[in-house]
Parts: structure tokens; C-alpha cells; sequence
């Protein structure tokens, strides 16, 4: 197991700066008013040869302003599970009651804590650091989370805690098991955060009625039967119009982001408000970015629901989102636990609908038999001719048509095509796509590595 290290003190203080210097990362949203982070946010990072896991957190204020209760127990719960705590100090405010308080609980805790004074930019201003020498350390380490000055100095002595790490062998190179992202998207106080925390079992992320609760995207490392799982928490997704704060737009930006490096994005609805426009917008947003999309229709508790109830929310989204009419709907409950167990076979389905390669062979037989059954109209008096088809990517399945009219393809023979691959290939919960090409020439196929690490098949005209 990695080591892991949690950042923590006061709000406003630079954990999460130093949380994206160490990860070298944008993860953690940075801004000069307090309290901007609320959940525990893990992230894997290494220092030369030391690999760890490292914890941002939210502010520790002792007081009766909103969500400082739920903060905190985030705070004690990323304590229990840290092997060390860098407890990070302001070096422009000096020590503070509040940093003596919150050292009680550190302590109480019985593991190595580093007392890191932050905002001090040069040699000159570490001798005006006197004043938290009264917080009972012998030694601090002045450094700027902004800037990287002393930084590497913390990290050495970190690293001198844990013995040297050895690769395991089971999980580099090729053999390394395949980790499915799945992020949760969907309006504010959908119930997000809320089936997170159902299907960890535990209060691993803030929840609370008030919209707008979560501001980072929060990544979750889970286990089931054996699958590996990034579960990735958003902020919610209002209307352009209705978002004003600063902190709001950089959070739903964020949102928007975890769309292009997940595997699956699950669109919560809140039924009990209905399916709204803005639902639909949202679902677009994963559409446009090539994720596979399973809606969950949650709160179904509040629902004097039966069979004929339910099919009529399952119509009612498949005719808002046309666009999406391949992807799975369930219906589940965050408050009781209703189907959310099964929202994992059904995205192992469509995952591996998802990297789905299918032979040349087998692809051409299937456009074949296609062509035979209804054949394409003309194009300007001639006769469109399909040469053959290539898979040329996973993630989505990719599929380029070789024909001697790439233009004279009409868009509904072309969802002909597709839907004929969906149902004799079995890809029926999978986005799709499909392009034409003119046929020039020798073909050659090869490869080409794309900037997400995937190896795809590339083909080229020569």
C-alpha cells in the first residue's frame, strides 16, 4: 500500500496550493476566500523514487458557519486513515489560536505531523518564523506553495519515514489492471454526493441540501468483486444564466472536465422534480465528449411508482434525449440502497461495450448482409458502392466506410448502417462512430498512440 499523506490546517492557509504543486496538478480549486474546499481530496503523486497518495482537506474552524461541522468530520476521518500529516501553517498571519487548538487533535492522533509554514518566499523571511516555534515543534519548514521554495527540503524528510518502495510486479507494464472512471453528474442536490456515499457505506463526501455543496471534482478509488473503480464527484450543473459566482463557474468547469477523462458518465435526475431541460443539456455535454451515459432516475423511493409509472419516465427521457437513446436507464434510491448495487453490472456491460474491437471480418459480413437487405439509394443517377470497413478505434468504437460517393451517404442510411452494427454486434449501450471515405489507393494500416496513452489502429491513404 502507498503511504498517505494528509494536508491540513486552518482555511485559507494554501493546502490545496501545495496539493496541486505536489501532484503537479489543477486538481483543488485555489482561491483567496476561505472554506473554498469542503470533501477530502486524494490524489497519487511521488517525489524522485517515493510514491505516495496525498490528501487535501478542507479548512479546521471550530464555529457555527455553514458546512463547518461536515468539514470537519471529513478532516478527522482523512486523520485516522494518514500515515503522516503535514499541518500547514500561515506564515504572513503568524500562529493563532485556532492552530493551537486544532494541534490538540493532531497529537491526540499519534502520528508524525509537519509543521510547514506557508507563504514564506526567500532565506530572509524565515527568520521572522519565531512565533510558531511556541506551538511546541522543533522544527519547521518554511516554504511557498505558490512558488516550490522549500518544498523539496519537506519532501526529502518525508520520504525518510517510508522504506525504499519496490515496484509490484503483478501491476506494471501490461499486466496492470484496468481502472473504470466513472463520474456522477447532474443538476445541483440531484443526489450526487448522496449515492456516492451509499455505495462506499461511509461519509466520504459532504452532503447537504443546500445546492451547490460540492465545488471540487472530487476522484474516489473503489473496489468491487475484484473490478477497480475511480468514482468521480461533481459539482452541480446549473443553467449559464443562474451561475454567477466566480467559484461556481471554475467548479462546473471542473465538471465539464471530468467528462473527457471518464469512461462512463452517470446522469442522475432528481425524479421527484422531473426531467427538465437543463437534465437533458447535461446529457448532451457527456454525448458531445464521446462517454459512454447510463441515466439513474434517483429518489425512486418518493415515488408511489409501479411498472407502468416507470416506464413512462424511461419514455419520457428517451424522447428528450433522442441523441442518447442507446444508453441504460435505472431507476435507484441513495437514501435506501434501492438497485445502487447494480448500477456496477451494468456499467461493467457497457464498458466492455465500450472497448469493444470487432474483427474485419466479421465487420464486413455485417455490412454485407446490411447492403444485401436494403440496399443505398443513388447518388445523381449512380450507384453508391460500400468497398469495405475498418474498425479504427475503441472508446468509443470507431468505424470508417471505404465508398465511392462519401458525400451521397444520406444521414438516415448512415444510422441505418449503424444500427445494424449495434444489433448484430451486440453494441447496443455504446456510442458510436462512423465516418466515410473515399477510397484512394493502397491502404496501410498501423498504429498510433494517442495522448491519453491508448494505442489505436490508424489507417492511411497512400
Amino acid at each position: 500500500m502507498k503511504p498517505i499523506i494528509v494536508i491540513t490546517g486552518r482555511p485559507n492557509v494554501g493546502k490545496s496550493t501545495l496539493f496541486n504543486r505536489i501532484t503537479k496538478t489543477k486538481d483543488a480549486i485555489v482561491d483567496n476566500m476561505p472554506g473554498v474546499t469542503r470533501d477530502r481530496n486524494f490524489k497519487d503523486a511521488s517525489y524522485h523514487d517515493f510514491d505516495f497518495i496525498l490528501v487535501d482537506t478542507g479548512g479546521f474552524e471550530n464555529t457555527d458557519k455553514p458546512f463547518s461541522k461536515e468539514v470537519s468530520e471529513q478532516i478527522f476521518l482523512s486523520l485516522k486513515d494518514a500515515d503522516i500529516i503535514i499541518f500547514i501553517l500561515d506564515g504572513k498571519a503568524g500562529a493563532t489560536p485556532y492552530d493551537a487548538e486544532f494541534l490538540q487533535f493532531l497529537r491526540a492522533e499519534k502520528k508524525p505531523v509537519f509543521y510547514a509554514v506557508n507563504k514564506v518566499d526567500s532565506y530572509e523571511q524565515e527568520k521572522y518564523l519565531y512565533d510558531f516555534y511556541s506551538l511546541g515543534s522543533d522544527k519547521l519548514y518554511p516554504i511557498s506553495a505558490e512558488h516550490g521554495y522549500g518544498i523539496p527540503d519537506l519532501l526529502d524528510d518525508i520520504a525518510l519515514y517510508f522504506p525504499k518502495q519496490k515496484q509490484d510486479k503483478e501491476e506494471t507494464g501490461n499486466n496492470k489492471p484496468e481502472i473504470l472512471k466513472i463520474a456522477f453528474i447532474g443538476k445541483p442536490n440531484a443526489g450526487k454526493s448522496s449515492l456516492i456515499n451509499r455505495i462506499l457505506q461511509e461519509d466520504r463526501v459532504v452532503v447537504s441540501d443546500i445546492p451547490g455543496t460540492t465545488r471540487d471534482s472530487v476522484d474516489i478509488q473503489f473496489s468491487i468483486n475484484k473490478n477497480k473503480y475511480i468514482l468521480i464527484d461533481t459539482a452541480g450543473i446549473r443553467r449559464k444564466k443562474k451561475v454567477s459566482e466566480k467559484l461556481e463557474k471554475f467548479s462546473i468547469i471542473k465538471a465539464l472536465k471530468s467528462l473527457e477523462r471518464c469512461d462512463i458518465a452517470l446522469i442522475i435526475i432528481d425524479t421527484e422534480e422531473g426531467i427538465s431541460e437543463q437534465n437533458i443539456k447535461i446529457a448532451g455535454y457527456a454525448h458531445q465528449r464521446g462517454c459512454c451515459c447510463i441515466f439513474l432516475l434517483n429518489k425512486w423511493d418518493l415515488i408511489e411508482a409501479n411498472r407502468k409509472i416507470e416506464q413512462q419516465f424511461f419514455e419520457a427521457v428517451q424522447d428528450a434525449a433522442k441523441f442518447l437513446k442507446y444508453a441504460p436507464i435505472m431507476t435507484v434510491s441513495a437514501l435506501t440502497g434501492l438497485r445502487v448495487k447494480k448500477i456496477f453490472q451494468e456499467a461493467n456491460e457497457v464498458y466492455a461495450q465500450y472497448t469493444t474491437r470487432i474483427s474485419s471480418g466479421v465487420l464486413n459480413r455485417i455490412i454485407e448482409r446490411a447492403i444485401e437487405y436494403n440496399e443505398p439509394s443513388l447518388h445523381k443517377g449512380k450507384r453508391l458502392k460500400f468497398y469495405y470497413t475498418v474498425q479504427v478505434s475503441t472508446k468509443p468504437p470507431e468505424f470508417i466506410f471505404f465508398t465511392n460517393y462519401p458525400d451521397g451517404v444520406h444521414f438516415s442510411y448512415k444510422r441505418y448502417l449503424e444500427n445494424r452494427i449495434r444489433k448484430d454486434a451486440g453494441l447496443d449501450k455504446t456510442p458510436l462512430k462512423i465516418s466515410f471515405k473515399e477510397r484512394g489507393g493502397r491502404i496501410q494500416f498501423g498504429t498510433k498512440k494517442k495522448r491519453d496513452g491508448r494505442i489505436v489502429k490508424s489507417v492511411k491513404r497512400l
